[in-house]
């Protein structure tokens, strides 16, 4: 399984309902996609102190690398991503992502 973990650094001025609005939207979307198994998102709670720029973030989890990519490549969801991104501090460097390869 992989696990697509994507935290943000969101501008300032970005409104929180468009936040919320975009990771709903994308999480409806991801949702129908073949070999997504979950997606969660939420506020960063940082609990440790240690990543205070990134404010919030999300996690799907797909069957295999085969399903991300499919995922990656989807015209809808790089739609998504350049909206993210337009929220972002720095646009894409205001992101961060770690694809885990776990058991499932």
């Amino acid at each position: 399984m992989i696990l697509h973990c994507v935290f943000c650094n969101f501008r300032a001025d970005s409104p929180p309902a468009e936040r919320s609005k975009i990771f709903q939207e994308l999480k409806d979307f991801s949702l129908t996609l073949d070999g997504v198994l979950g997606f969660e998102f939420g506020p960063n709670l940082d609990f440790e102190q240690k990543s205070q720029a990134y404010d919030e973030g999300f996690v799907i989890r797909f069957q295999n690398a085969a399903a991300l990519e499919a995922y990656a490549n989807h015209p809808v969801h790089r739609a998504f991503g350049s909206r993210l991104c337009d929220l972002c501090e720095g646009g894409a460097d205001g992101i961060v992502v770690f694809d885990l390869d776990v058991p499932g």
